[in-house]
């Protein structure tokens, strides 16, 4: 079937819901001060993640025995999606005031992942407004949960084996979604405004470009096995199913009646799990999507906030180990 692409008359021209409208919990005063942006802990942030990557090239590189190079590519499979974590700060406009800027960086934090940022922008614009809707892109990602451990087991096996990367590219490049309305597969650039589908047309050839040029230029300067070994690998097998486990995590085994506060989860854990698996507090998920203005580093503060104020009782909030249970248990009969 052909994609859908809905009336324009019918297309949200705003980006994502204005959070600000809605108290949901928490004094109108509090959520101003925190969305404040601060652009000195944006900056350490993408400074520290891409100090990481560093790092843990130069190890591999200065000892390549595999005993070290292994680890290191597991580890820097983590820390792309700490990267992708801070290019979806960029997708909210939560970096940096100033827009070229906020996007520049946030250019720079998806691109060398393989992801067109401004794509991705539409798409989890969807994935907020409608969450669990059938508009929203990421429902057959997560849905349906649990689904029992031969289910999942055999997504993540397809995951390291390189089978579902060329998907994941697909979706984080605005290809038209699995969800489907009205029978034909939904379009996410076709619903948004002309200057997004612009932007996000424009951007995918830049990331094409970058992605076609880095392997030449590994291939001609003589460090092509450690692209491979350190970023190729890393991300077209090993990123895929920390991807797939963490939105899983993040919004599986939920009611999926679209209620925030029953199908958006915030997993609790000790900080090193969060390290790996949930960079730059995007455990809390559920804070992320009742304020989605709210940057990376006040989500902790949030959280204390909507606890203190009781609003945290009946919500989705689990440790990490208890949800990762349920992903993994029998489907409901």
């Amino acid at each position: 079937m052909t994609a859908i692409s809905p009336d324009p008359a019918r297309l949200e021209r705003d980006e994502f819901h204005d959070d600000l409208g809605d108290r949901r919990g928490l004094d109108p005063v509090l959520i101003k001060e925190l969305t404040r942006l601060d652009p000195v802990r944006s900056t350490v942030s993408v400074v520290r993640t891409w100090l990481e990557v560093a790092l843990l090239m130069a190890l591999a590189v200065r000892f390549p025995e595999w005993w070290v190079v292994a680890p290191c590519m597991i580890l820097l499979a983590t820390r792309a999606q700490a990267l992708f974590i801070l290019a979806h700060e960029a997708v909210h406009y939560r970096l940096y005031e100033t827009r070229w800027l906020n996007d520049l960086v946030g250019r720079l934090c998806a691109t060398p992942g393989g992801i067109s940022m401004f794509s991705y922008r539409v798409i989890h614009r969807l994935h907020h407004n409608h969450l669990f809707g059938r508009r929203d892109p990421d429902t057959p990602i997560h849905g349906g949960y649990p689904r029992g451990r031969a289910y999942l087991a055999g997504k993540l096996l397809r995951d390291v084996a390189g089978l579902t990367a060329w998907k994941t590219y697909a979706y984080f490049w605005g290809a038209p979604s699995a969800a489907r309305i009205d029978g034909a597969k939904s379009d996410p650039l076709g619903d948004t405004s002309p200057k997004l589908r612009r932007d996000a047309l424009n951007d995918r050839w830049a990331v094409a470009g970058f992605h076609l040029t880095l392997p030449a230029a590994a291939l001609a300067f003589g460090f092509f096995a450690e692209y491979l070994l350190l970023w190729a690998i890393p991300l077209w097998f090993l990123l895929q199913p920390l991807l797939r486990f963490r939105s899983i995590l993040e919004h599986g085994m939920t009611t999926e009646t679209g209620d925030v506060w029953h199908d958006a989860r915030t997993n609790l854990g000790p900080g090193w799990l969060m390290w790996l698996i949930f960079p730059h507090h995007v455990h809390y998920h559920l804070e992320h999507h009742l304020y989605p203005s709210v940057p990376h580093y006040n989500l902790p503060r949030a959280h204390r906030a909507l606890r203190e104020n009781g609003q945290l009782e009946d919500a989705e909030i689990r440790p990490v180990g208890s949800a990762a249970r349920l992903a993994w248990a029998s489907p409901a009969v």
